[in-house]
């Protein structure tokens, strides 16, 4: 997945509608995104610079995306991580994929001729990815 930079403000209440899923679930993925391509492309950055690839060029698989998901929810919100996801109707990796979709069918992130919903399909177990032990062990490290 890949970041379209749009100069206007999205209206995440307008993207959240005909879902399941709450406008801040939307934003969270949006911001998740960029949190994503930092922590899995870093290192191949400068080579894109190099080759003169845009930012547009930088590419997280499914997969990718939704462990940085995983760990952006941790850093922004502890061991609240799991209830918040859950009060936006994000119980599950497959919920990602959907929002991701929705986003790339209203041009607001690019997919690859690659990608697929299904590779948002049993990333992780939320209840075990956002156990309280797990969470504990993460909270306060570098992820």
């Amino acid at each position: 997945m890949s970041q379209i930079s749009i100069p206007i403000p999205l209206d995440f209440n307008q993207i959240a509608i005909g879902t399941t899923y709450s406008p801040q679930a939307f934003a969270f993925v949006q911001d998740g995104l960029g949190y994503t391509t930092e922590m899995f492309i870093a290192e191949e950055a400068n080579t894109f610079a190099h080759e003169g690839l845009g930012e547009l060029d930088h590419h997280v698989s499914g997969q990718q995306l939704c462990m940085g998901l995983r760990d952006f929810a941790i850093a922004r919100f502890g061991l609240l991580a799991p209830v918040v996801l859950n009060h936006w109707g994000v119980t599950r990796t497959e919920d990602f994929g959907a929002i991701v979709y929705k986003m790339a069918e209203l041009e607001l992130l690019r997919t690859s001729p690659h990608d697929s919903e299904a590779d948002f399909r049993c990333v992780f177990q939320f209840d075990e990815a956002f156990h309280h032990g797990e969470l504990a062990g993460c909270i306060g490290s570098n992820l």
